[in-house]
């Protein structure tokens, strides 16, 4: 079974690129861009060659090409013309697109290229905070405009985990942990499955130095209440994409907080978009919320090496 996506419509060319299907139709009349097969119903599709071009003509769009002046490059000089910008600022959104369309053609070849060549002029972290991260929420729109399938944001997602769990094994076998503080303990709540963020986190953590406990997804309360056998406080740490839902939040963090932090040193440091369906009136002082990364980098990782 040939599991690649050959053929895109114009609505997927429009949620690939950002540029309006107008704008598209526009661009293929007036200037003769693309070149769509047309079905016997007379509907646009478009090959992956095509998806290609529109992405490198968008870049050098934004980067302030006319599109006059685009239209008369061939194909190799659109190339170079990329190409160069990405010599010159190291672009973000070149790479963005070619990891999209490594996606599209489940080519981890493509993928690795791709990350190796940011790799070799920029460290992890900004790959994953300016390359991943824009890519995961370009991504989340595409498959719901079903411009993409569920495996391809598996696929993806993967090979994201991978990179995270290389550099994350790079740190753990390369630095000495700091004991003198709490433990940081990485964990998503039940029926949440979204790992990205809680790996990332992990890897920064270990990164300064710091010892964490990686659970993993649909952990329990009642499973965490075990690790104080271990030791008598933590630094409990959970990234809230899906779930708890918005009737289930409250009620879910008014537990942990009975069973988890009450009379203890502990807290619990929570991130994620779920963060908006929490009523911070009712939030427990040992709960504390995060929007970024830099301000948990201030407040947890970055004091603690210099104390």
């Amino acid at each position: 079974m040939n599991n690649i996506k050959s053929t895109f419509s114009i609505k997927n060319l429009e949620t690939f690129s950002g540029i309006k299907a107008h704008t598209i139709r526009i661009w293929e009349k007036r200037y003769n861009l693309l070149e769509p097969e047309r079905t016997e119903t007379n509907i646009r599709r478009y090959s992956l060659d095509n998806l290609r071009k529109l992405l490198n003509i968008t870049l050098l769009y934004n980067h302030g090409f006319k599109i006059s002046k685009i239209s008369s490059l061939s194909l190799e000089e659109i190339s170079g013309s990329v190409s160069n910008i990405a010599l010159k600022e190291n672009s973000e959104q070149i790479a963005i697109n070619a990891l999209k369309l490594a996606m599209i053609n489940f080519d981890c070849e493509l993928f690795n290229k791709t990350y190796d060549e940011f790799l070799s002029h920029s460290k992890f972290e900004f790959i994953f905070m300016d390359v991943f991260m824009p890519l995961m929420k370009e991504l989340g729109i595409l498959w719901q405009t079903a411009a993409i399938s569920s495996t391809h944001e598996h696929f993806i997602t993967n090979l994201i985990k991978q990179k995270i769990h290389i550099q994350t094994e790079r740190v753990q076998l390369n630095i000495k942990k700091n004991t003198n503080y709490p433990i940081f303990v990485l964990f998503l709540p039940e029926n949440e499955i979204h790992e990205l963020g809680i790996l990332y986190l992990n890897y920064l953590t270990l990164s300064k130095g710091l010892r964490t406990i990686l659970l993993g997804q649909s952990i329990q309360i009642s499973s965490l209440e075990n690790l104080y056998t271990y030791k008598d406080s933590f630094n409990f740490v959970t990234y809230l994409t899906v779930e708890p839902n918005e009737k289930e939040i409250m009620p879910y963090l008014k537990l942990f907080n009975e069973k988890l932090l009450l009379n203890t040193n502990s807290k619990l440091i929570v991130f994620g978009p779920q963060q908006s369906k929490i009523d911070l009136n009712n939030l427990p002082n040992k709960i504390e919320l995060y929007r970024s990364v830099e301000s948990f980098i201030n407040n947890y990782l970055e004091e603690k090496i210099s104390a």
